[in-house]
Parts: structure tokens; sequence; C-alpha cells
């Protein structure tokens, strides 16, 4: 299990629209495609977290610091 990694997870569920869309779908798929190494009991744990509840953190960040979906965005962060 690695802190780190779960951390990332999390940073991502909450800033990251599209990969919390990916994540809801297929948490296993959109953690391997993120480059993030979780565990079976890690990615079962944060599976549980609840989309709500991640959605409300998410509408209270700035702008600035969390990826939009959208096509405004499509591509953000990318070189």
């Amino acid at each position: 299990m690695s802190q780190q990694a779960v951390e990332r997870a999390i940073g991502k569920l909450v800033t990251d629209e599209s990969f919390r869309a990916r994540f809801s779908a297929d948490p296993a798929r959109a953690s391997l495609e993120a480059g993030l190494s979780l565990s079976a009991t890690e990615l079962v744990a944060l599976a549980r977290l609840s989309d709500e509840a991640l959605r409300r953190f998410a509408d209270v960040l700035d702008d600035s610091i969390r990826r939009l979906a959208g096509p405004a965005t499509a591509g953000c962060g990318r070189a």
C-alpha cells in the first residue's frame, strides 16, 4: 500500500471532474490509466467515498486549483 498513491488519488478525485467520473465507473482502470498504484484494499476504500461528498468538496475549491470538465478545459494540463 502506498499512502502517497492514496493521497494523489484523493487529490485527483476532488480536483479533476473527468477522473472522478472515470473512477466512479471503473476505479481500477481509471487509477491504472492515471498512473496510480493502488492496492485492491485501497481501491475498495476509495470507491466507497460518496460521489456527492467529493462533488461538494470540489465545488468549494477555487477554480484555479481544479480541473473542470468540458470543452473549455479539454486537454488542460497536457503539453
